[in-house]
């Protein structure tokens, strides 16, 4: 983080494992030069295929699966190993992982041929990658989520054995391993695409973005708007950490980043160490679901169900908004039950200088939303993006060397002309390209542009050693996709949610949000997602459930599950920031987080919310006038919620002002006769109420 506080220094943040991200650097002497060549080559690997994309899709996703081999063992190896002969085991290891993701390439026309019938190599290959993904995950995030999918491939080898309906009817080796290695059903499926594609472009992009200063300016921006006001440092941290998920997609990373400047803020500021970690938590985890980048399983979720990332988009922003709004009104309540005030003018920059100083930086972020809203799609925009940041970047090193301010100008209205000019036919990548590679050279010929090219060639090696946690999950989940298409197994599951659900579907959702919760608790958030959509949203969709609500639906809870104890990975990392127990942070960003318990639910009764067709209330409102109730409503139970999280609204309430907003919270999410009027009404009364007793307050104190 660019900014600190005043003699603040940063918080080194250390997990059991390299989920979370690897130490700095890359290892020691020759080793770490080698890691950092490997992730520039991976890097480079990357920029090829979304710029040219030539290759073959099934090439692309056995080199990325390689590289993401190779990079793993590599760098665990040059962290944890001892001497250099366990550096060069790891790195042999990791070698042959990338040979069988070449293997993919070299023999790409004959794996086709012989599609079914595999030869022994065939077979080696396929076993050998097998156990590396496995063993790579299991060094890189724990045993968690390889005893998950181990337990999925003993099913698919010995489900046969199994009484009737949990058994299938037996596969051999041979058919196993060709489903699981090759083609696109097992490894190599939609996820791993979606990771050799959109996923590793937008780490990329986000990470040019913050080498750009983007974090600087969300930061001043957020302490100019809000700094001054009632409980300030806790809503910057929230305003702060939502427009940084906006490009970074990341939950954890945004506290370990954000947080290191907003959480000993609002401890400084008056608020208890476990409720600023859990506001920096909160507001964190919501970078996931926050457009225009969100998360990687966006991505993964506009491919599973087919339909443009924009289309994800759209159903995501108002749901996101009111997310961040409730965090945002909880931690106003809080502020006004203990009093706390906001930051002195002198100590805050202003919002409205950062944004003239800076304003180039948000034109990248607006490209690509404007982009992704025309139907491009992620590929492209992501591309288009990307060349637009690294042209911001490279334009304002070589306008430094410039003394002369009309120097600069007639640079920038030079650089605008050629611009336009390569684009009179449309934006394409290669005229596009060759801008950016114009912009190299002049860099490289002035004495801030080549510092500059070399913290561009380091974001490059560094987006690949954070795409490795997010690649190596699409890849082992593949085993659970691959065994549930072979055998069917996920209909048994779907058959009885269904069940369930033909006699509530409320049961039906509490079952799925459990489900992905304790599947959340100890794994990360994409493989939560992929299994709990595998098994649980087909049956959603049946029981009436819009197909983008009931993936949704899959994917907040997993986010959720970041912030659910006994686990809670998003309070573990802020812990060692705030000095404070990982559980009591839990805690507290679960009770903050509240609204993102019961979101999911009201877009599920209420699809107007996330701009779906088929709403209750659309035949009688018409489509915009059911997402104007359905978000009102919506602001009015996050809002009944939070007066029962903190107890506070215009005073302290007691027992029964709290039971009763919680009722009037319950009737706006219910869906049976009547349930608005007395969720309105109640609702009124606790208002009323509230501003009765703060009126005899202050005639008591007067």
């Amino acid at each position: 983080m660019q900014q600190q506080l005043e003699g603040a220094e940063p918080v080194k943040v250390e997990f059991d494992n390299f989920e979370h991200g690897f130490p700095e650097g890359f290892g020691p002497g020759g080793w770490g030069y080698l890691a950092y060549a490997v992730g520039l080559a991976f890097a480079v690997f990357q920029l090829y295929v979304a710029a040219f994309n030539y290759l073959p899709s099934q090439v692309v996703r056995g080199v990325h699966v390689g590289f993401l081999i190779l990079l793993t063992f590599g760098l665990i190896g040059n962290f944890t190993a001892k001497t250099d002969f366990g550096r060069a085991v790891s790195w042999i290891v990791g070698g042959a992982g990338f040979l069988c993701g070449l293997y993919q390439w070299i023999f790409y026309a004959d794996l086709i041929a012989r599609d079914g019938d595999p030869t022994t190599t065939d077979l080696a290959v396929g076993t050998l990658l097998a156990v590396l993904i496995f063993e790579g995950t299991r060094r890189l995030m724990g045993a968690a989520l390889p005893l998950m999918c181990g337990a999925c491939l003993l099913y698919w080898f010995f489900g046969q054995y199994l009484p009737s309906p949990l058994n299938h009817r037996g596969y051999d080796f041979d058919q196993i391993v060709t489903h699981l290695s090759f083609g696109t059903e097992g490894f190599y499926g939609v996820p791993i695409y979606v990771s050799a594609t959109y996923i590793f472009l937008f780490i990329l992009f986000g990470s040019f973005l913050e080498r750009a200063g983007m974090i600087q300016l969300f930061t001043d921006v957020s302490l100019g708007l809000f700094g001054r006001t009632r409980g300030g440092p806790a809503k910057v941290a929230v305003f702060a950490s939502g427009m940084m998920g906006t490009i970074s997609g990341s939950g954890v990373a945004n506290v370990v980043t954000v947080g290191q400047f907003t959480i000993p803020l609002m401890i400084k500021f008056g608020y208890r160490r476990a409720f600023a970690a859990g506001v920096e938590a909160t507001a964190s985890m919501g970078g996931q679901i926050m457009p225009p980048v969100m998360g990687a399983v966006a991505f993964i979720m506009a491919e599973t169900l087919g339909v443009p990332y924009s289309e994800i988009v759209k159903a995501a922003v108002i749901p996101a908004i009111l997310y961040f709004a409730s965090a945002f009104w909880m931690v106003h309540l809080e502020a006004g039950k203990h009093g706390l005030v906001g930051m002195k003018r002198s100590e805050i920059p202003s919002a409205w200088k950062a944004l003239v100083a800076r304003w180039y930086l948000v034109l990248p972020l607006a490209a690509l939303v404007y982009m992704l809203f025309e139907g491009f799609t992620p590929l492209y925009a992501g591309s288009m993006g990307l060349a637009l940041t690294v042209a911001l970047i490279l334009g304002a090193s070589i306008t430094l060397g410039f003394s002369n301010t009309v120097i600069r100008y007639v640079f920038w209205i030079g650089l605008a002309l050629v611009v336009a000019a390569v684009s009179r036919k449309g934006l394409e990548i290669i005229p596009v390209a060759s801008v950016v590679a114009g912009l190299i050279v002049i860099a490289a010929i002035t004495r801030g542009g080549r510092a500059t090219l070399k913290a561009c060639r380091d974001s490059l090696a560094d987006s690949a050693k954070s795409a490795l946690t997010v690649g190596m999950a699409c890849a082992i989940v593949g085993t659970i996709i691959g065994m549930m298409t072979q055998t069917g197994v996920g209909t048994i599951f779907g058959s009885w949610i269904i069940g369930l659900g033909a006699k509530s579907l409320f049961l039906a959702l509490i079952m799925t949000m459990l489900l992905s919760i304790l599947l959340g608790t100890g794994i990360p958030t994409i493989p939560t997602y992929i299994i709990t959509a595998a098994l649980a949203a087909p049956a959603l969709a049946k029981l009436g459930v819009p197909l983008i609500a009931s993936h949704m639906f899959a994917f907040y809870y997993g986010i959720m599950a970041d912030l659910s104890p006994p686990v809670a990975l998003a309070a573990l990392a802020a812990a060692p920031i705030a000095k404070e127990n990982p559980d009591k942070i839990g805690w507290e960003a679960m009770r903050i987080a509240l609204a993102g318990y019961v979101i999911p639910f009201i877009f599920v009764y209420s699809p107007a919310l996330m701009l779906q067709s088929g709403d209750p209330m659309q035949a009688q409102l018409g489509f915009y006038g059911a997402v104007a109730l359905a978000t009102f409503k919506a602001l009015v139970a996050i809002a009944l919620f939070g007066i029962v999280a903190i107890g506070f609204l215009f005073t302290r309430l007691t027992l029964v002002e709290i039971a009763v907003a919680f009722v009037a919270a319950l009737c706006l999410l219910g869906d049976f006769p009547f349930s608005d009027t007395a969720g309105f009404t109640l609702s009124a009364a606790v208002l009323l109420w509230q501003w009765r007793q703060r009126a005899r307050d202050a005639v008591a104190a007067a």
